[in-house]
């Protein structure tokens, strides 16, 4: 897609130094730090050796650091062999065999917890199982679980005997499950009788046996866990539970030694096409990125108690909860429910009851429980925070100053992280002890990440605040190795542009006078009116820096002037939450009249909070961001994950038949209350 040049019309000046406190603590300050980017920047291949052999227990050590020879296919420490569960987890079992490595929390209230001991003893047993079974080095299993700790141990049980995982997120419909099991070739599928969300049951089983059902398929074996105790249909040829499998497996489960660039996982995310991408990534190169990054961007220690809140089925809930923070030692809570179930304070609870230290989210629930006001976060116990993390999509700037002030109390850093599926791991993101941070920024790259923004040519935009692809000019170990089975659709997708040298992330961005990263939205969000390329996040903070928004979503619509038009869907704050929120900067709301001010108060006079909203835009952007639709709604239709389904937003902005997959909706009613005139 041609971003022609890409305007960049927000502004932001508030600036955070590094909280000297947490600096003069921290692992990396701002001298290791500037050591690393020299040393990144001259030498990057150099770095992650060094690196690869401080940071990873190698069975065979490695003599080739980078092959280039099959770009851009790129290989890392090739010639190297390891296994990635047990480099994960085998030093903290003879370290601390007795510290918490998982601490569960289900939507009821029932909790449990695992030693990395018992975290080490349950890998094996179903490793063993899964060796019982005939499941050999290289074989694909499809993961379909709850947010529980099974979930993990069936990831890490596949890594300890060579198998590659690949984990479907519980809350794809049977269709999409059958569609990733068959790309796969997956013979195994492992899930649960039914897991829990907001209040209700999410029947994993059912689905398995819907989606084999669908068609021919190489499945052989469904291994069951009992989770929920509901009852579930059974095929006495095909269905095993995992209890009795792993309590007659055969003792011990020694780990299968593969080469750095076999498969560890498969993970599976939307494509332009429709169809998924199965994302492919090697053992070792990826277990580094993953491990270093909790390290550096969440300055990550022994005795931290970590929460990231994504599920296992999208690569954060990978990289950052079954695998990161666990190769370095931290204790992981998890939790299998809705954020806001039975009420708005359960992360805080959660965060309060546990002692979470470090805590990683998404700016969607973040700008869900700010809706919600102050007053509920402000009832917990918070002071066992010490860093605050955002993932996912840019955060708009009044949402991030809201987690600072309300649940960091403003004494947490935050990291504003940017990465994707495709990165493995975080490439662009503040270090909390050495990098001032800017509302809405992910600040630079970290050590050894090449990215720079380009033109439509791949010639460095250098011109302040001009946007363009955001792409990463250098080869990283945890980078993506192909598109499962289509190695043509992973060279047109990712390197068509510019060369097989140059990985496009399909983001635009923008870098500000002090070298700082804004990531704009992504290229097909990017909406072209009268000529003037806008990306649409900068539109979205414009309408949430607003006292009575919550959230916002800007797509485009066709125009037939224009080109293309600007479309907003915008939810209002709760009244409480309203009455909290601080006056906005501006002479435009110090101007507003009072009767202005009742259609705040007043959300039904719609047509009135409408025309206000599109005024505000003007004035904080300009009249060319004016949106010329603007609707309100309840709630933006989200998955349970908490992303913003921006195609589904986009089919019904332009009247179009809805033909995406809605099943991870969270609130499957959304779609007929946005398709109705």
């Amino acid at each position: 897609m041609s971003t022609g040049k890409i305007e960049s019309v927000l502004s932001e000046e508030r600036r955070f130094d590094p909280i000297e406190s947490f600096a003069s603590q921290a692992q990396v300050n701002e001298e290791r730090l500037d050591a690393l980017r020299r040393r990144g920047g001259s030498d990057p291949a150099g770095l992650w050796a060094d690196l690869s052999r401080e940071m990873l227990a190698w069975h065979k050590p490695f003599t080739v650091t980078l092959d280039r020879s099959r770009a851009p296919h790129f290989a890392w420490f090739s010639d190297g062999q390891l296994n990635a569960s047990e480099a994960c987890l085998d030093p903290w079992i003879r370290k601390a065999p007795d510290r918490p490595a998982l601490i569960y929390e289900g939507e009821r209230g029932d909790s449990r917890s695992l030693t990395y001991r018992e975290l080490g003893e349950a890998v094996e047993r179903l490793g063993a199982a899964l060796r019982g079974q005939g499941v050999a080095s290289g074989d694909r299993v499809v993961i379909y679980m709850p947010m529980c700790p099974e979930a993990i141990i069936a990831m890490h049980a596949c890594a300890r005997i060579g198998a590659v995982h690949s984990v479907v997120f519980g809350g794809f419909s049977a269709r999409s499950l059958y569609d990733r099991v068959v790309d796969a070739s997956a013979e195994v599928v492992i899930t649960a009788d039914a897991g829990r969300r907001s209040g209700k049951f999410v029947r994993l089983k059912a689905a398995v046996d819907q989606a084999l059902e669908h068609g021919e398929h190489p499945v052989r074996r469904v291994i069951v866990f009992r989770h929920s105790g509901e009852d579930i249909a059974w095929h006495d040829r095909r269905d095993r539970w995992a209890h009795e499998l792993t309590d007659s497996a055969a003792a011990g489960c020694p780990a299968e030694y593969v080469n750095a660039e076999h498969p560890l996982f498969l993970l599976y995310t939307s494509g332009s096409t429709g169809k998924p991408k199965g994302i492919q990534h090697s053992a070792a190169g990826y277990l580094l990125h993953a491990k270093l990054t909790c390290q550096w961007v969440f300055d990550l220690r022994e005795d931290d108690v970590f929460w990231c809140t994504a599920d296992v089925g999208w690569i954060t809930g990978h990289s950052y909860v079954a695998y990161g923070p666990l190769a370095n030692g931290a204790t992981v809570v998890i939790y299998e429910g809705a954020p806001t179930y039975p009420d708005g304070g359960r992360f805080w609870s959660l965060c309060e009851r546990y002692g979470v230290t470090v805590f990683y989210t998404a700016p969607t629930a973040i700008r869900a429980l700010m809706k919600l006001g102050d007053e509920l976060p402000a009832q917990y116990d918070l002071s066992s925070l010490r860093l605050l993390g955002t993932v996912g999509e840019p955060i708009n700037p009044e949402a991030w100053m809201w987690y600072h002030r309300v649940i960091g109390r403003e004494r947490c850093p935050i990291v504003d992280t940017w990465w994707q599926t495709e990165t493995g791991g975080i490439m662009i993101s503040p270090v909390p002890g050495a990098t001032p941070t800017k509302p809405g920024s992910c600040t630079r790259p970290l050590p050894g990440v090449h990215a720079a923004i380009v033109d439509e040519n791949g010639n460095e935009i250098t011109e302040p605040d001009r946007g363009g692809y955001l792409v990463i000019r250098h080869p990283w170990p945890s980078m993506l190795r192909n598109i499962w089975g289509d190695s043509e659709r992973y060279r047109e997708t990712y390197f068509g542009k510019f060369g097989d040298s140059c990985y496009v992330t399909g983001d635009s961005a923008r870098r500000d006078a002090d070298g700082y990263f804004w990531i704009m939205g992504r290229l097909d969000d990017v909406v072209n009116v009268s000529g003037h390329r806008l990306g649409t996040m900068e539109v979205e903070s414009a309408l949430v820096a607003h006292p009575a928004v919550a959230e916002a979503a800007v797509v485009s619509r066709p125009h037939e002037i224009k080109g293309e038009s600007i479309f907003a869907f915008v939810v209002l704050k709760s009244e409480s939450a309203r009455n909290e929120s601080a006056p906005p900067k501006s002479e435009g709301e110090a101007a507003r009249s009072e009767g202005e001010r009742q259609a705040i108060a007043k959300p039904s006079k719609q047509g009135a909070m409408q025309q206000q909203l599109r005024a505000w835009v003007d004035e904080q952007l300009g009249p060319i961001a004016r949106p010329d639709d603007l609707r309100i709604i309840e709630a933006l239709p989200k998955t349970r994950s908490g992303k913003i389904m921006r195609r589904l937003l986009r089919s019904i902005a332009r009247s179009e038949a809805i033909n995406q997959d809605v099943s991870t909706l969270e609130n499957a009613d959304l779609v007929r209350q946005l398709t109705q005139p």
